[in-house]
């Protein structure tokens, strides 16, 4: 049997949504003739949804466990209920149905990594194995579904399979910065986390050798991570939730001469005037992180009588998996940084 390109057929509730909005979606593992089954080997949560959930079971993995659990019997995948966002995963092509076999490049027993969120795949999860706590990643024994219309890029061979998964997480981060940073732009990057690194990397590599990289970050040892890692031309320290005090200390630096772009990583609520008031009105923000509220970008910029362009955070763009993996192999020190954070001991 055939389903909906999209995935419409495996909607319980409410009836006519697709996965993504839906409340509940059949998680059934036996395949529609258009879909492929994955072996789940990990699940990567986003930054926000794991950290929410890691602060509401205090740090504890078993309470950490219980809750994923829960919400995918729930909801017949993972989508956090409070962020509403998913995340991504890696695992091995277990069955590619009729209809697929001559249209993909898969075949059986093929490790991927799928570029499509977790809040749209149904999920049925057997095992949690365990939990990273530090890493954001879940190991599963688990079946997952992926829609014809699912994108998903294959697991490199020079790139451990921990790592790639990390990094497909964040992946669409680093390719806006790759297609909208120019030489001699100024680029701010508002948050250093695994995105925030991928694109201040970016950043430097697209600007040069004119143009000037900022990261604003709230964590000391994240700065003096960024400064080592030689990631940024000026790195200032500061709660992006308190905007007058991110301006004065960008204009420390900058004077008036505001950001051409502005990425936006961070996993915190409020920081959306923050990073409208280093953009200049001509300048492209770009919100990667699923904790922005676009109200408050909306009618926090209009407040200050800003009229910079927004992006929503669009977690995909062709190709952004390949620019992922190539800042992996032009930046030795960096992945040193990512191996030793993700590759499991």
């Amino acid at each position: 049997m055939r389903g909906d390109k999209y995935g419409g057929h495996r909607v319980l509730e409410p009836k006519g949504f697709l996965p993504q909005a839906a409340s509940k979606v059949n998680n059934d593992p036996k395949i529609y003739s258009n879909e492929i089954l994955i072996d789940v080997i990990a699940l990567n949560p986003t930054s926000t949804a794991f950290n929410r959930i890691r602060t509401e079971c205090n740090g504890d993995k078993e309470k950490i466990k219980e809750e994923i659990y829960k919400i995918v019997e729930t909801q017949g995948k993972f989508q956090d209920p409070v962020t509403k966002s998913g995340g991504n995963l890696i695992g091995v092509v277990k069955e590619i149905g009729d209809d697929l076999k001559d249209k993909i490049d898969l075949k059986v027993g093929d490790k991927i990594a799928t570029l499509v969120s977790l809040s749209l795949t149904p999920l049925k999860i057997y095992e949690i194995k365990d939990v990273n706590i530090e890493t954001d990643q879940v190991f599963v024994k688990a079946d997952a579904i992926l829609f014809e219309s699912g994108i998903y890029t294959k697991l490199p061979s020079d790139i451990d399979e921990s790592l790639s998964l990390a990094l497909m997480d964040v992946a669409g981060a680093p390719a806006q910065v790759a297609i909208n940073a120019k030489p001699n732009d100024v680029v701010v990057v508002v948050g250093s986390g695994k995105a925030g690194l991928l694109c201040l990397h970016e950043a430097k590599k697209r600007v040069k050798p004119t143009g000037k990289v900022i990261c604003i970050e709230y964590s000391q040892e994240q700065c003096e991570l960024v400064e080592r890692l030689e990631l940024a031309d000026y790195v200032i320290q500061g709660n992006a939730q308190h905007p007058n005090e991110i301006l004065e200390k960008y204009q420390k630096v900058m004077g008036n001469r505001l950001a051409d772009l502005t990425i936006n990583t961070v996993n915190v609520p409020d920081t959306e005037v923050a990073t409208v008031l280093v953009t200049d009105d001509e300048g492209l923000i770009y919100f990667f992180s699923m904790s922005t509220n676009f109200a408050k970008a909306s009618l926090g910029a209009e407040g200050v009588g800003k009229h910079t362009r927004m992006l929503v955070g669009n977690g995909y763009y062709p190709g952004h998996a390949d620019i992922a993996f190539q800042i992996m192999r032009e930046n030795p020190k960096l992945r040193s940084y990512f191996e030793t954070k993700y590759l499991r001991k």
